[in-house]
């Protein structure tokens, strides 16, 4: 996980080239080292948007939406540089597939269970299909919906741009080239001379990089000796998926209550968090509090085309007594704020050497976070649908949430991270809702999806809310 305030925009991503159609297709750094860096894990993460109508949906309206998905920033794949250090770039996404429907109906108990399946179903940033919507009708005549989508072509903000952009009918117009439309003796080239011209922001990222292995080197020793190990690893390759719920609250309720406790409503969502992590009985390196992982939109421009453009804020805050107040959870929150706007995260020098990075050097990387002594609960705020996202059919849907999820997680995974409790957080002002997703497990206390449905009501009744959960 990123430590202080990482942005997804890079100085190091503006290009360069006069070659407007090679700079405008290729990934930003962050992008790529996104991709790269979790594909050396071998870890494969999508988006999830899930719908519910208390009715049968407009079969004809959803592929139209599907169709105009196709059209904006999910019409996109990443094609790789021939070159082991070259960009990779975005390429234009073959026709969708058609949308499943399944042929039979399942009890509405079932629905989270299927929108859990519906996560593990094939989606590949490379081969296609980026995206894919699948339609479940329920017994008692209600239908579910759900958009999978790549999280290496969109990230969770964008995703919500991109539904918005395709119900109102608004194509992005990329202008990205086919698959394949270079040679490979023009790729490698043209790939050859990029890289040619970035040798001077390497060579700053390379002397970066050698003070951050530094500094990583002098915690190795603290990191194994904080951290706890919930259960020993079993050597399991069975495939698992970690508990998840959502519940619903009325919004005009979350915002009265947030408000009676001196905080706003972003404020309760990330000390409900802290609270659910807490219940848990996470650790975190015998510090006081639960460090909250705070993500905070970095998408300011309508063009921005960048599949992960958000910076993680953290904050520290103190459990006790945040159920009856949250003056010290919003001081926390807006120190955090302010201090990652003053301070300049030195990791986001060494973004240039992202193309010249091994994947054992990935894997590393990977371990060294996945195996941090603090492992943050996570508070994804995704902030308002606004009034078009949640209309997939052309009509107002009945309940929607947005998520992450992980592909092929298997036990021996689930055992080397130990535990973990990421929430997202949404609103649709125009249906009187607030959403919260949370992903959360650890063994011996949150091991199914009953288990993490009873703490999520728990905590609900903390904060004196009481919601709907699925």
């Amino acid at each position: 996980m990123a430590v202080g305030m990482h942005s997804a925009r890079s100085r190091f991503d503006d290009g360069g080239s006069g070659d407007k159609t090679l700079s405008d297709n290729r990934l930003a750094l962050l992008d790529q080292a996104f991709y790269e860096g979790h594909r050396a894990a071998g870890q494969k993460e999508v988006m999830q948007v899930g719908w519910v109508y208390e009715r049968p949906v407009d079969l004809d309206r959803l592929r139209r939406f599907q169709d105009s998905l196709a059209g904006g920033l999910l019409g996109r794949l990443i094609e790789r540089s021939p070159l082991p250090f070259g960009r990779h770039r975005w390429v234009t996404a073959p026709a969708p597939r058609p949308i499943r429907i399944a042929a039979g109906p399942r009890a509405r108990a079932e629905v989270g269970d299927w929108f859990d399946e519906c996560t593990q179903l094939p989606v590949d940033p490379e081969a296609g299909p980026g995206f894919r919507i699948d339609v479940q009708p329920l017994t008692d005549g209600s239908t579910a919906v759900s958009l999978v989508l790549s999280h290496y072509v969109i990230d969770g903000i964008g995703g919500a741009l991109a539904v918005t952009e395709a119900i109102l009918d608004m194509p992005r117009h990329l202008g990205y080239p086919p698959p394949r439309s270079r040679t490979r003796r023009q790729a490698v080239f043209q790939d050859a001379r990029e890289a040619a011209r970035e040798i001077p922001a390497v060579a700053h990222a390379f002397v970066a990089a050698i003070r951050e292995a530094r500094r990583r080197r002098d915690e190795d020793g603290r990191s194994t000796a904080l951290r706890p190990r919930a259960v020993a690893e079993r050597d399991s390759d069975q495939p698992v998926i970690a508990p998840s719920v959502w519940i619903r609250f009325p919004q005009d309720e979350w915002n009265a209550r947030a408000a009676a406790l001196g905080g706003s409503h972003s404020t309760l969502a990330a000390a409900f968090t802290a609270r659910l992590d807490e219940r848990m009985g996470r650790e975190h390196g015998g510090s006081d509090g639960v460090p909250v992982l705070l993500t905070v939109n970095d998408r300011t421009t309508a063009d921005d085309a960048r599949a992960i453009a958000v910076k993680f804020v953290r904050a520290r805050i103190c459990t006790a007594g945040v159920t009856s107040d949250l003056k010290p959870a919003r001081a926390a929150i807006k120190d955090a704020l302010q201090r990652a706007q003053e301070t300049v995260d030195d990791a986001t020098q060494l973004v240039a050497l992202t193309p010249f990075t091994p994947k054992r050097t990935w894997r590393r990387l990977a371990e060294y976070a996945r195996d941090a002594p603090e492992q943050p609960a996570v508070c994804s705020n995704l902030g308002d649908t606004g009034p078009a996202a949640i209309r997939p059919d052309g009509s107002l849907c009945d309940a929607a949430f947005a998520r992450g999820a992980s592909q092929h997680l298997t036990q021996r995974w689930l055992d080397r991270i130990g535990s973990q409790v990421h929430v997202y957080y949404g609103t649709a002002a125009e249906m009187n809702m607030v959403t919260i997703y949370v992903c959360a497990f650890r063994p011996g206390v949150v091991n199914t999806r009953a288990d993490l449905s009873a703490l999520v009501a728990q905590v609900s009744d903390d904060f004196g809310l009481l919601g709907r959960i699925e």
